[in-house]
């Protein structure tokens, strides 16, 4: 199973494509958990996670939670995540666990 953290302001406005991430990967028969925290619970635990994928909304924090693990960490782009594609949010995951 692999992990994927989804990294916000307050882990609240990724909900919806954390959902919609969730069922695109149970019907491609991809064993994942995903989940969404704010940007101040993802320092503390980014270690835990496969991935980490941040909103644009804290894309200046790129740097900050870089620092912090070894783990790939890249900004969800605005266009994905403002309309919840979790196809391509999967995709970008895929990409990112190699």
């Amino acid at each position: 199973m692999k992990k994927i953290l989804l990294c916000c302001s307050a882990g609240m406005s990724t909900s919806t494509l954390v959902k919609k991430m969730t069922d695109h990967a149970r019907k491609t028969g991809l064993d994942w958990t995903i989940e969404a925290m704010s940007l101040q619970e993802a320092k503390s635990v980014v270690n835990e996670w496969d991935i980490v994928m941040v909103g644009p909304q804290v894309s200046y924090a790129l740097g900050d939670l870089t620092k912090l693990t070894s783990k790939p960490v890249e900004v969800i782009p605005a266009n994905i995540y403002a309309l919840a594609k979790a196809k391509e949010a999967c995709e970008m995951a895929q990409r990112m666990l190699g």
